[in-house]
């Protein structure tokens, strides 16, 4: 009896010390994420001080003088810096609960959104409207202003996710090893529709194509960023909402729907909210590689498999990854900037080849 209690004890301590320590993890990326969005205000050709973000955001509320700071500060500030930060952390969010999402969804380490196609779906339904905007898609744009480019790469990945489904279901079960396949079948697909439709371009079509496969928050403008992180905001909290139901779905589905899961609509949802996120990040700035798929590792080896944990930590953690690997961009190479899909995978390839080595003798497990 007194083994039985003190196992009970044990249990409960190591429980509450796991949840301590998950609540600090989150904690921390979350403060990372913010000092990554206070340098990348601050940083870059024009120095930008504390006290004058302190008095560029009080002179926009009112409670200073309008001309207490210099115009050029103030617009620098609101017009260039702001919108690019707060896209940045969008994006980053997005992409890593969009990762830490399909990992559970899958109970797969590797369903990353670039892995399994949904990257490239969207990728090309943005393409097709980068190309075909002022001709075929003149309609769209018409009818959806600055909601056209996000809902129509949303479009794109939302198919790819239900045509990746439906290829590796059977009996309304997932094979993992198909639904991979199927993946790299989708992605050279999407390059392929991608490499024509770059044929088709005309000359300044084909350097923005260019420049936006390779991913960059450059340009962020209020009109651009405002709809775009409006709707990854949508994904972000419906993802946040699955955490306990993709808990259950970590025992299996078998034993999730005993537990009162209904496994089919977490599905369906998990898809389509994953599908809105990355969708619309690919859409303002283009394929941004590896962060969903290396941030969730590296949370989930900080916090442990718990989704309360992970899915909150991925999105925090995957805003400061995007933001600081944006710092990099603007500033190794200043004036000119780097592609922000290029410092992204050179971050995020050398990291994940440390990630399978350290793994290689646990048998993959996660």
């Amino acid at each position: 009896m007194n083994q039985r209690l003190a196992s009970a004890a044990g249990t409960s301590t190591l429980g509450t010390q796991r949840q301590r320590r998950g609540r600090s993890v989150v904690l921390a990326c979350g403060w990372l994420a913010l000092a990554g969005m206070l340098l990348t205000v601050m940083l870059g050709p024009l120095s930008i001080s504390l006290n004058d973000l302190w008095l560029a955001l009080s002179q926009r509320l009112g409670l200073t003088a309008a001309d207490t700071l210099a115009p050029v500060r103030q617009g620098v500030i609101e017009q260039i810096r702001m919108p690019r930060a707060l896209l940045g952390a969008a994006v980053g969010a997005s992409l890593g609960i969009a990762g830490a999402a399909m990992q559970g969804f899958f109970r797969n380490p590797l369903a990353d959104p670039g892995l399994i196609g949904v990257s490239a779906g969207g990728a090309l339904a943005a393409v097709t409207l980068i190309v075909l905007g002022g001709t075929l898609a003149r309609p769209l744009f018409e009818l959806l202003g600055t909601f056209a480019m996000p809902l129509a790469a949303f479009g794109g990945a939302l198919a790819t996710v239900a045509l990746i489904y439906r290829i590796s279901s059977v009996d309304n079960r997932v094979i993992v090893p198909t639904m991979l396949l199927a993946g790299v079948a989708a992605n050279a697909l999407a390059v392929a529709g991608i490499g024509y439709l770059q044929f088709l371009a005309d000359d300044a079509q084909l350097r923005d194509l260019t420049l936006w496969t390779l991913g960059s928050l450059g340009g962020a403008t209020w009109s651009r960023v405002l709809p775009a992180v409006a709707l990854m905001i949508i994904a972000i909290a419906g993802l946040l909402k699955l955490a306990r139901p993709m808990n259950a779905l970590l025992l299996g589905e078998a034993d999730a729907e005993t537990l009162g899961v209904d496994v089919e609509q977490l599905k369906r949802r998990a898809a389509i909210l994953t599908a809105l996120g990355v969708g619309t990040a690919t859409a303002v700035c283009g394929i941004i590689s590896f962060v969903g798929l290396v941030v969730p590792h590296l949370v989930r080896i900080l916090t442990g498999p718990d989704h309360r944990y992970v899915l909150p930590g991925s999105a925090c953690l995957g805003a400061a990854l995007v933001l600081f690997a944006d710092l990099i961009a603007r500033l190794a190479v200043a004036p000119a900037e780097l592609p922000l899909g290029v410092v992204t995978a050179a971050l995020g390839g050398p990291f994940f080849a440390w990630l399978l080595l350290r793994d290689k003798h646990r048998g993959g497990g996660w």
